[in-house]
C-alpha cells in the first residue's frame, strides 16, 4: 500500500461568478521514502492539491468528492488507511504536524512574528509528542542543527524578522520535521531565495530524506529542481494530471505536447545547442472557462479536430509507468 494515495480528488471554489474547479478528478500516490515532483504553471491547481491533503482549503472552497488515503501503520506491510476526507477535525490536527509535515512557500507568512523561533519549534512538540518543557527544547535545539542554521542556541531565542530567507525556510523545515512524519509536502520551497540558498535547501531536502526516510510531495515549476531530486513526476494542466511518469522516463521520453513544451521552454535546453528559447502559445484557460475536450488543445500543436476539441481524453498508461492524458500520445516524437 502507497502511503499516500489519492484517488480523483475535486476541489472546487464556489463564488459568486459561479463554482471554479480548482483541482478536477486529480489521483497520485507517493510511495514510502520517495519524492514525487508536482509541477505545472502557476494556477493549475497544485497548492490546491497540497491544501487539499491537509483539509486546509478555506471557504468558498470545498472537497467535493474524492479519496486522500494515508497508510495507518508505519511500517512497509501497512494495509490499512485512513480517508483524510471524512476523517472529523479532532483527529486532523493529529495528522497535520505528527504523520504530514508542511513547508509553505513564503516562511515570513507562515512564521508568527510575535513568537520566538523556540516556542514555535517547541509548540509543535507539546501538541503531537507531549514533551516537557525541557525536552521540547533540546528536541528543538537538535533539529536547528540538523538543518544546519549556524548558532541554534542563539536563534532559538529570536524571531522570524532577525533571520535572512534561507535562515527561515531552515526553520519551516525544522518544524515540519520535528514529528519525524512520513510525509512532508514541500510547496515552492525555493521559490523566494536566491540561487546558492535554493541548492543548499534541496541538498538539505534530499539528505533528511535518506536520513530520516520520509516521503516527499515536492510542489514545484521549476523542472531542472524536479530532474534533481524527484524519483517520480506529476504534470499537472488546468485542474487535471496530464502526464505521470518515473522522473528518468519523463525526462528522456516526454509523451503529452505540454510536458515536451515544458522541457523546450527550459533556459538550459537552449543552451544545450537546441536553438532559440521557445515558449508554449497562448494562455492558461480560467478554471471557470475550461474548453472542452482536451484542455490543452487551444495551445498544441498536435490537436486534431474533431476528438481533441470535443472528447477529454483519460489518463491512460501507455507504457509501465508511464501515464499521459492525451488522444495522439502514441504518435508524438519529443
Amino acid at each position: 500500500m502507497p502511503l499516500l494515495e489519492i484517488n480523483n480528488l475535486v476541489t472546487a471554489f464556489h463564488t459568486p461568478a459561479g463554482r471554479v474547479p480548482a483541482v478536477d478528478g486529480v489521483s497520485l500516490s507517493i510511495e514510502r521514502g520517495k519524492t514525487l515532483g508536482l509541477v505545472g504553471e502557476s494556477g493549475c491547481g497544485k497548492s490546491v492539491t497540497a491544501m487539499s491533503i491537509l483539509q486546509l482549503v478555506a471557504a468558498p472552497g470545498k472537497i467535493e468528492k474524492g479519496q486522500i488515503l494515508l497508510s495507518l501503520g508505519r511500517g512497509e506491510e501497512s494495509t490499512t488507511a485512513i480517508d483524510l476526507v471524512s476523517l472529523p477535525e479532532g483527529e486532523l490536527r493529529k495528522i497535520r504536524g505528527g504523520r504530514i509535515g508542511m513547508i509553505f512557500q513564503e516562511p515570513m507568512t507562515s512564521l508568527n512574528p510575535v513568537f520566538t523561533i523556540g516556542s514555535q519549534i517547541t509548540e509543535t512538540l507539546h501538541l503531537h509528542r507531549q514533551l516537557s518543557r525541557e525536552a521540547a527544547r533540546a528536541r528543538a535545539l537538535e533539529m536547528l542543527k540538523l538543518v544546519r542554521v549556524a548558532d541554534p542556541e542563539r536563534r532559538l531565542e529570536e524571531y522570524p524578522h532577525q533571520l535572512s530567507g534561507g535562515m527561515r525556510q531552515r526553520v519551516m523545515i525544522a518544524m515540519a520535521l520535528a514529528c519525524e512524519p512520513d510525509l512532508v509536502i514541500a510547496d515552492e520551497p525555493t521559490t523566494a531565495l536566491d540561487v546558492t540558498i535554493q541548492a543548499q535547501i534541496l541538498e538539505l531536502l534530499a539528505d533528511l530524506r535518506q536520513r530520516l526516510g520520509t516521503a516527499i510531495l515536492l510542489i514545484t515549476h521549476d523542472l531542472g529542481v524536479v530532474a534533481e531530486t524527484c524519483d517520480d513526476v506529476a504534470v499537472m494542466y488546468a485542474g487535471k494530471i496530464v502526464e505521470r511518469a518515473p522522473a528518468d522516463e519523463l525526462f528522456a521520453r516526454p509523451r503529452h505536447p505540454y510536458t515536451i513544451g515544458l522541457l523546450r521552454s527550459r533556459p538550459e535546453a537552449a543552451g544545450r545547442g537546441e536553438g532559440q528559447l521557445k515558449t508554449i502559445p497562448g494562455m492558461v484557460p480560467p478554471p471557470q472557462d475550461f474548453p472542452s475536450g482536451c484542455r490543452f488543445h487551444p495551445r498544441c500543436d498536435h490537436a486534431r479536430l474533431p476528438r481533441c476539441t470535443s472528447e477529454l481524453p483519460e489518463l491512460r498508461e501507455i507504457t509501465p509507468g508511464h501515464f499521459v492524458r492525451c488522444h495522439e500520445a502514441e504518435a508524438i516524437t519529443p
